[in-house]
């Protein structure tokens, strides 16, 4: 074991301990919503509510959050996203705590959240090639990928456990207050540079966006990635229906959903532990496409399983799959994008990666309104399984990429 590279750059070890807390509260907020929602209505359709909550202004904003962050100061909009994002989780905590929540106020607040989320992720993703060189990115986002799935363990679990002691509206004053580590660590950042091409951007405007769309759609292994990624989490996505899982095939209760709803994460952390000890990733298409197709399986395993053992080891083979994809695919993409335009690819990307997730939510929804949970989730692995097999033949190249490829002239950070 030694200490990964990414770490020795300063900035981006502040940034990187400021999310992994801020991202532990959001976690323990995304499974105690699915909870309160189970709590208030036992109709597995209204959980999808909250994909379409998140989705609709992802599409509606992404493109605009990408375009500001390529032209405006990066640090300065994280600012502005965390700071909103707290206030989200602060009102649904007063709301909960004096007894004035309902659906429609959850699935608000809940969108409201997710128009800063279109704004900060295209912020967040493209400065991360602002803080270390590119020789350290793949190592900087496998220590993002651990920052996440470790806040992804510690949210679920703890979210059972303050629910059970603490009340519902715990949850939420808590993620509120987790917040104030990432907007502390980029105080501590100080003033981070960027490329600004504004004679090709013109600002953010419609050619901007037009400019990115265009730039991707000719990038057939971005492209091809994104592709792949939408239609895999569309059909094996069913986190929405894990407390219908814990409460109706495994019979447990709230403490031993935070665990189940925290497996993923575990099995995530360890890939990332473990590729973010490797000096070089090879053969990187074939390992993407590989981990999709094994996160296909392993959906199928979980929607068979009716022990809790069986159900968490399955769900853990998922999260390590996952942490695999997004990787490999996070570097393509961020070292095969000059940083002018990283902010709008990230948001292009954003409409992919939370798109595919949040409709399969709605999708798994619908299915498990009338053939039940286990049909919905098996059915969905199939369904990605399926889909790897179709982007392998229509997209040779992305299965052919290596890793070695030259580097995008002006990809590299500051």
């Amino acid at each position: 074991m030694h200490i990964p590279p990414a770490l020795r750059h300063k900035r981006f070890f502040y940034l990187w301990l400021g999310l992994m807390i801020s991202i532990a509260g959001s976690q323990m907020q995304v499974w105690a919503l699915f909870w309160h929602i189970r709590t208030l209505t036992d109709q597995p359709i209204a959980l999808g509510g909250i994909g379409l909550a998140r989705i609709v202004p992802v599409i509606v904003f992404s493109l605009i959050g990408g375009a500001v962050a390529d032209v405006f100061n990066r640090r300065r909009i994280l600012f502005l996203t965390q700071s909103a994002a707290a206030l989200v989780a602060l009102t649904l905590g007063l709301l909960t705590r004096f007894e004035h929540i309902n659906l429609w106020q959850i699935y608000l607040l809940t969108a409201i959240q997710a128009v800063a989320l279109a704004f900060d992720l295209p912020a967040r993703q493209a400065l991360v090639p602002n803080l270390v060189p590119a020789r350290d990115l793949p190592n900087a986002f496998s220590l993002t990928s651990i920052a996440f799935q470790t806040g992804a363990i510690l949210g679920p679990a703890l979210s059972g456990l303050v629910i059970a002691y603490s009340g519902q509206a715990a949850v939420y004053l808590i993620n509120a207050a987790s917040f104030l580590a990432v907007i502390f660590a980029l105080i501590l950042l100080g003033d981070v540079s960027q490329k600004v091409d504004r004679s090709r951007t013109n600002g953010v405007s419609l050619e901007a966006i037009r400019e990115g769309i265009h730039f991707i759609v000719n990038r057939p292994i971005i492209f091809s990635s994104m592709i792949l990624d939408f239609v895999a989490t569309f059909f094996a996505s069913a986190n929405t229906l894990m407390p219908f899982v814990a409460r109706d095939v495994l019979h447990v209760g709230v403490t031993a959903y935070g665990w189940l709803s925290a497996a993923q994460s575990v099995g995530a952390m360890i890939a990332a532990l473990v590729v973010s000890q490797l000096k070089d990733l090879r053969r990187q298409g074939r390992l993407f496409m590989g981990a999709v197709l094994f996160f296909g399986l392993a959906t199928i395993a979980f929607g068979l399983s009716t022990i809790f053992a069986v159900a968490w080891i399955a769900l853990a083979l998922t999260g390590a799959a996952d942490s695999v994809s997004t990787i490999i695919r996070n570097t393509i993409r961020q070292l095969q994008t000059p940083d002018q335009m990283r902010g709008r690819m990230t948001s292009v990307n954003q409409i992919f990666f939370q798109g595919g997730p949040q409709l399969g939510e709605i999708e798994a929804g619908a299915v498990a309104q009338l053939f039940g949970a286990p049909v919905a989730i098996v059915s969905g692995g199939i369904g990605c399984i399926l889909a790897v097999l179709l982007i392998a033949r229509k997209w040779p190249q992305l299965r052919a990429y290596n890793g070695d490829e030259p580097i995008l002239a002006g990809a590299t950070a500051d």
